[in-house]
């Protein structure tokens, strides 16, 4: 009778090998993300698209698995302006036209998504202005009027179908949002796009996602996986390639504990089937697109810089994090060569200040800026209310904002040569903080030249 037992354990055991995924043709690169019976998985998306582009595969062995997940669109992507009028064979400039391509691109993501296999109600749309979410990080909260739409001129959630129609563009009701979605769902993995991103919608989201869950750390445990899209000859060669593993960007490969997800040969088919229904998209820029459609999707984060008072040595936030020679495009050779980059930051503390240097590759110009921001956060205190510091330096001097607003009286010092400005921020300027989240760009006019990611410095209680 034992011996029949083994027999059929045995033939058990078979079967259920046999029925495990295998990945012939592919290996692991880095650790692999695992999905647990107990998991609930969180999409949050930018704009319609990025879902299947960050987290197609994810999303598929999620519902395969049977687990319970939910898709949040940040915007409409109702900015794209070229795609529109390639999309439309004219352009498309008159707001209430530019709202109907938003609607376009909110029925191509359910499409999209429906070939993944997601059902319509696991899909939420906020319908915050697209190109305009870091602006309102930066300056929009309190008592500042709500940000407005570049394209479609409003002020607030035009959308009847969205989440809150109505909700106005502003910090506080990003947060509320979320937190609102965060806190009903209860997610144990949250996907969302990464502070590296080059598209500013996708900062805002990572941001304004760490915020939330801090708010949240007494009733929410989530862990984060931020996935990139948007980087600088990344990823390469620009078209699909057969059996294709993405790798992460040189200047990142070290500096973040990279995991992946790898996809099978029918996840790899369905994700490409899924990101064609985003049709909109997909006639203007097929080439970017198809590039992610992969045998792996890659997710990793950067560290948190834990400061120690007792220890006063710098801790270098980005040491060649971002590539100063990828000159923009856009720029005319005159802006070209007054090009400055930035080449290194660095963070410690000196008695009741925190200290930010940053060193750029040239010094600044009659038509070049210095913006370093500074924001504080406390979980005794709104975030809305909290100091959001930003520095701006040009030949005339400096100057510091607080939310958007000019202060004369700040109690900055400034140290600075050539190429290196050495800030030290009182800690009452920044609302003594238990958590510092920074970041710095250079800019010509309007046109961003270099910048760095935003980090997170958590200072001692």
């Amino acid at each position: 009778m034992n011996f029949i037992k083994q027999v059929m354990l045995f033939i058990v055991l078979l079967l259920i090998s046999g029925c495990k995924k295998t990945y012939p043709e592919q290996k692991h690169l880095f650790p692999e993300i695992v999905l647990s019976d107990n998991d609930r998985i969180l999409i949050l998306a930018p704009h319609p698209d990025d879902e299947v582009l960050g987290c197609g595969g994810i999303i598929q062995k999620a519902l395969e698995e049977k687990l319970p997940m939910s898709i949040v669109f940040f915007t409409y992507g109702d900015n794209n302006q070229w795609s529109f009028m390639v999309y439309r064979k004219r352009p498309v400039v008159l707001p209430k036209a530019v709202q109907k391509m938003g609607l376009i691109r909110h029925d191509e993501a359910i499409a999209a998504t429906k070939v993944l296999g997601v059902n319509s109600n696991q899909l939420i749309f906020l319908g915050y202005p697209d190109f305009r979410t870091l602006n309102i990080w930066y300056s929009h909260w309190g008592d500042s009027p709500p940000a407005r739409s570049m394209l479609t001129r409003v002020n607030k959630v035009p959308y009847s179908n969205a989440l809150r129609p109505g909700a106005m563009y502003k910090g506080e009701e990003i947060l509320k949002d979320l937190e609102t979605i965060i806190l009903k769902f209860k997610p144990t993995k949250i996907f969302v796009s990464h502070p590296v991103d080059h598209n500013p919608d996708h900062r805002a989201l990572y941001l304004f996602t760490r915020v939330a869950l801090w708010d949240l750390k007494e009733k929410i445990t989530a862990e984060l996986y931020p996935y990139i899209i948007h980087f600088p000859k990344w990823p390469r060669p620009r078209r699909f390639v057969k059996n294709r593993q993405i790798v992460p960007p040189n200047a990142l490969k070290d500096k973040i504990k990279w995991q992946e997800n790898l996809l099978d040969s029918t996840e790899v088919k369905v994700k490409y089937e899924a990101i064609k229904k985003h049709k909109s998209q997909f006639e203007v820029a097929s080439k970017l697109l198809l590039s992610f459609i992969a045998s792996n999707e890659l997710f990793g984060d950067f560290p948190v810089v834990i400061l120690d008072q007792k220890i006063d040595l710098p801790y270098s936030l980005n040491k060649s994090e971002m590539d100063s020679t990828n000159i923009p495009e856009e720029l005319t050779e005159e802006e070209t060569n007054l090009f400055v980059g930035i080449e290194n930051r660095y963070v410690s503390l000196e008695g009741e200040n925190l200290v930010l240097s940053i060193e750029t590759s040239r010094s600044l110009t009659e038509t070049v800026s210095l913006s370093i921001y500074m924001f504080g956060y406390r979980d005794d205190r709104s975030f809305g209310k909290m100091p959001k510091i930003h520095i701006n330096f040009s030949t005339e001097g400096y100057k510091v904002f607080d939310k958007g607003k000019l202060l004369t009286k700040h109690g900055l010092k400034i140290v600075q040569s050539r190429r290196e400005k050495k800030i030290l921020v009182p800690l009452e300027l920044l609302g003594y903080p238990q958590i510092v989240l920074t970041s710095a760009r250079t800019y010509t006019v309007k046109i961003p030249l270099d910048w760095v990611s935003w980090r997170i410095i958590e200072l001692p209680k």
